[in-house]
């Protein structure tokens, strides 16, 4: 028998999706910071590599993620090398920025005197944001601010010089701290990065749907950046951040963290405590993860491919009491990976994308969309990682049959149907189901769709503490009234 969903019930009302792109950067993702010095002609063969910010744009992959192409409808592989027909910059669901942008949105949000940005680089990312639809709520007197003695800057203790374009220098970023690990300035640089790109995207979602910034009571980010000092490495509160970033001035937060997995777990505390009472309308933010700029870049090099993590992805979502036309999420029934579920990618998918089923007494036929870790397969193949996408679409395709709900021999269609390819940065919280989610909030409302299940998992094991794994899925619905 079916559960009742609890009352009231809490819907997702939008969701936004940025991308930064982010040539000048990718020098210190954690890889290639690590690589690049050792070896001049690999540094030239990676500065060459890099794409253009046009070429960033018609990537077919990042228009699917900024929202106007369904992944369904990505055109055949290769695509890279092709520019898709009809891409642009600006979405209903978002944008790309390019680079001088990016750094001076950076700099509008730098509270603390560290990013000295060269003073010609300044005026253009100045005049450039002046000219942005969210300008206005951009503290471009911040911006000015940051223009001064870059190289300067850049050539202090600790510090590290920024470039845009390839190589052409653009800012000097210091160090917080002469001996808090915490507060070098890569960490710092990556923890601002998270903080402009995940702003970037509340502004959109706040513009693009009309939304009240003062009606947003809490933020939750699930970001993988890790702010704190030396006392409380990681001690976090992003979401807060961002909040006050965003204008948001009746907001509160906090931050939840998870590795990969971190999204659905966010999306559903929001929701619990939406349907709670305890608070209305709660954001949920995601950032981009710096140290994954250009993580896998040798394989790409070795196949003759541009450096393909270039790009900083941002993701945001509201989460509100039931309007009468949002997806609903399902609360009664939110998959978990238990103690124990076990490590393998069939039990792990057993635990997140059957046992919810089974709970509300659906099949795997009922469920319209599965939405999981959709790392694009053009970024992990060259370097060995395989089509994550593929593999565990097979996995719950090969679970569906073994239910019952398909013949062995319908797993091709099925994986077609109710899969996608992968089409996300290699940013694991943003691949792992958020990324799909305005495509979902599309179907569930306009489109032909009536359920969507969010499965995303986590490998606790990197940090480690333990050789587990984790996860949780969340099961969103068409509002019946809709």
């Amino acid at each position: 028998m079916n559960r009742r969903p609890p009352q009231p019930m809490p819907v997702i009302a939008a969701a936004s999706q940025v991308l930064a792109h982010t040539p000048g950067l990718c020098r210190h993702g954690s890889k290639p910071s690590r690589e690049l010095p050792k070896d001049p002609q690999v540094k030239a063969a990676f500065l060459a590599a890099l794409r253009t910010f046009d070429e960033a744009v018609g990537y077919a992959p990042h228009q699917a993620y900024i929202g106007p192409l369904n992944p369904r409808d990505l055109p055949p592989r290769p695509w890279v090398g092709k520019s898709l027909p009809g891409a642009t910059r600006f979405t209903p669901a978002g944008e790309i920025m390019p680079e001088t942008e990016f750094l001076g949105l950076m700099a509008s949000m730098e509270q603390f005197g560290l990013l000295v940005l060269d003073r010609e680089v300044a005026s253009q990312a100045a005049s450039d944001l002046q000219q942005h639809p969210l300008a206005k709520q951009l503290d471009l007197g911040r911006l000015a601010a940051a223009a001064g003695d870059a190289e300067a800057a850049a050539n202090e203790h600790g510090s590290i010089a920024l470039h845009v374009d390839r190589d052409l220098f653009a800012a000097g970023f210091r160090h917080a701290d002469d001996l808090d690990a915490s507060l070098a300035a890569p960490v710092i640089l990556e923890n601002l990065a998270a903080k402009a790109t995940g702003t970037l995207a509340v502004l959109h979602l706040l513009a693009d749907h009309d939304i009240d910034p003062a009606s947003i009571d809490y933020v939750i980010s699930c970001s993988e950046e890790g702010v704190g000092d030396r006392y409380q490495r990681g001690g976090g509160n992003m979401g807060k951040a961002i909040a006050e970033a965003a204008g948001l001035s009746e907001a509160s937060g906090a931050d939840v963290k998870n590795f990969c997995a971190a999204p659905v777990p966010a999306l559903t505390v929001a929701g619990s405590l939406v349907s709670a009472g305890v608070f209305r309308n709660i954001v949920v933010v995601g950032g981009g993860s710096l140290a994954k700029l250009g993580m896998k870049f040798q394989g790409h090099l070795k196949h003759g491919l541009p450096v393909l993590e270039d790009v900083l992805g941002g993701s945001a979502a509201l989460v509100t009491a039931d309007d009468g036309k949002s997806p609903r999420m399902r609360l009664d029934a939110v998959g978990r990976h238990r103690v124990r579920s076990g490590s393998s990618n069939p039990q792990i998918m057993e635990a997140l994308a059957m046992e919810p089923l089974d709970q509300l007494g659906l099949k795997t036929t009922d469920i319209d969309d599965f939405a999981t870790e959709l790392h694009s397969p053009e970024i992990t193949e060259p370097q060995g990682s395989g089509n994550v996408a593929e593999r565990n679409y097979k996995t719950i395709a090969a679970l569906a049959a073994r239910r019952g709900d398909i013949g062995r021999e319908d797993i091709p269609r099925f994986m077609e149907e109710r899969g996608m390819p992968g089409f996300a940065p290699t940013q694991g919280h943003l691949a792992s189901a958020l990324c799909y989610l305005p495509h979902a909030v599309d179907r569930l409302t306009s489109g032909p769709a009536s359920r969507v299940h969010m499965i995303a998992k986590g490998s606790l094991f990197l940090g480690r503490m333990t050789q587990a794994s984790d996860g949780m899925s969340l099961l969103l619905e068409r509002n019946e009234t809709s």
